[in-house]
């Protein structure tokens, strides 16, 4: 697709990429900045659409993948505004303090029977326990996306039948 056509297809879309920018965001402003982050991947990602595929589908994936990243990059960064002295009430607070040393020993046991998991289905899992991205976990190991998902996944089933193994016999 010639870059004259790919521009009059995006234009043709732009009041509905705005409207779904509003229902995603709620607000006009972050609506419009979404519309124009969406046309800028689009632009840079234009070789990757497929002529005789659905434009429409590609644009609004690409709006709504980024709407997902920009809601997640926001609640990672999310910080208390609120004045320390506002907050000192919390320093007063009476409640039980739970036991520090049973959690170190949960924890432990929990590390080793990780431990017991192959490298394989750990690496990927605590690439994507720490926040990396399935993407940037397939591109650091070198492998597909979907091996990387089920391994993922594998990771936690292996944790999961561990756990429930220890703790039943218990």
């Amino acid at each position: 697709m010639s870059t004259i056509d790919f521009t009059e297809q995006l234009n043709g879309l732009q009041l509905f990429l705005y409207n779904f920018a509003l229902r995603l965001t709620n607000n006009q402003e972050a609506a419009k900045d979404l519309v124009q982050e969406t046309s800028m991947k689009a632009f840079r990602y234009k070789e990757k659409f497929q002529v005789g595929t659905n434009f429409k589908g590609w644009i609004a994936t690409i709006m709504r993948n980024t709407f997902i990243t920009n809601y997640r990059k926001k609640q990672k960064n999310r910080t208390v505004s609120e004045p320390v002295e506002e907050l000192a009430y919390g320093l007063e607070s009476t409640t039980i303090l739970s036991n520090q040393a049973e959690v170190n020993l949960r924890l432990q046991e929990l590390m080793k029977m990780f431990d017991e998991i192959s490298d394989l289905y750990t690496v990927p899992f605590l690439l994507h326990y720490r926040g990396y991205e399935y993407q940037e976990i397939a591109e650091q190991l070198q492998l597909p996306i979907g091996t990387i998902k089920s391994r993922i996944f594998t990771a936690r089933q292996k944790m999961k039948d561990l756990i429930e193994s220890r703790y039943e016999a218990r």
